[in-house]
């Protein structure tokens, strides 16, 4: 973590929890958090539980995102929603990207950057995931692979605009395995996106961009991952489904 960059802890529920069920996370830990503010804390959630949990964290410090946003305003895309329709529900955050959204529902760097820029344009922060899959890292060719993507996604973003933009590292060979970047791994590739931050917007927006780790952090790892100078927080998945491990993930950003 670098002190002039905000850490952000961010919880990607994934298809998991019901209305009610959001609430009572959320109930259980919002006084586990409590005070805890040298992090942002912030769950992105399944569409249907955003206003529930927005409801329970109300008063708190905890924010709600989603997990997904179309690029079009409006129009004739069945089962889509558009940054328009979030920021109506208050929405701030929402995750562009996620190597699962790639990987099962066919998202590319084209349609991320779209999506990217609509909910930018909305007044939305995205959290922009990117990362390698295995043959890619087995191949050396992982430093090519996130600086690609990196300019990709970001094609057309000003510089302003990334003061709105958190980008979340996630090898693809680390997320819902078991596996983990060793935190040099993390280190490494993270200061490899910030190098292609530093191409397209110069020194001053790669060095203040908060770049999170995303494969497979939890609360037995996260303090040592997090102890790298370019990993600035955490995109969690199974451990955001547990206030515990959430709360000991936010304990070691603290």
């Amino acid at each position: 973590m670098n002190a002039k960059r905000r850490t952000v802890i961010a919880g990607n529920w994934k298809m998991n929890f019901t209305p009610a069920e959001a609430t009572a996370f959320i109930n259980e830990i919002k006084p586990l958090v409590a005070g805890k503010d040298a992090c942002d804390i912030i769950f992105c959630a399944p569409y249907v539980t955003i206003a529930a949990a927005q409801a329970a964290a109300e008063g708190s410090h905890i924010k709600i995102g989603a997990e997904n946003v179309h690029f079009a305003e409006k129009g004739a895309y069945t089962g889509e929603v558009s940054a328009k329709m979030l920021t109506a529900c208050g929405v701030e955050y929402v995750i562009i990207g996620h190597s699962e959204r790639r990987q099962y529902f066919g998202e590319t760097d084209e349609t991320v950057n779209l999506r990217t820029k609509a909910a930018l344009a909305a007044g939305m922060t995205v959290i922009l995931c990117l990362g390698e899959v295995k043959e890619q890292r087995l191949a050396g060719i992982t430093k090519e692979v996130v600086s690609m993507q990196t300019k990709l996604d970001l094609a057309g973003v000003t510089a302003e605009e990334m003061k709105r933009v958190i980008i979340a590292y996630e090898p693809v060979w680390a997320i819902g395995t078991g596996l983990t970047a060793t935190p040099e791994q993390a280190d490494e590739t993270c200061g490899q996106i910030r190098d292609a931050l530093c191409e397209l917007y110069g020194k001053e927006v790669a060095e203040s961009t908060t770049i999170q780790y995303g494969g497979s952090m939890n609360e037995k790892n996260a303090a040592e991952l997090l102890s790298k100078p370019n990993v600035d927080g955490g995109l969690i998945g199974g451990a955001s489904l547990v206030a515990a491990k959430f709360n000991a993930i936010v304990d070691a950003a603290q």
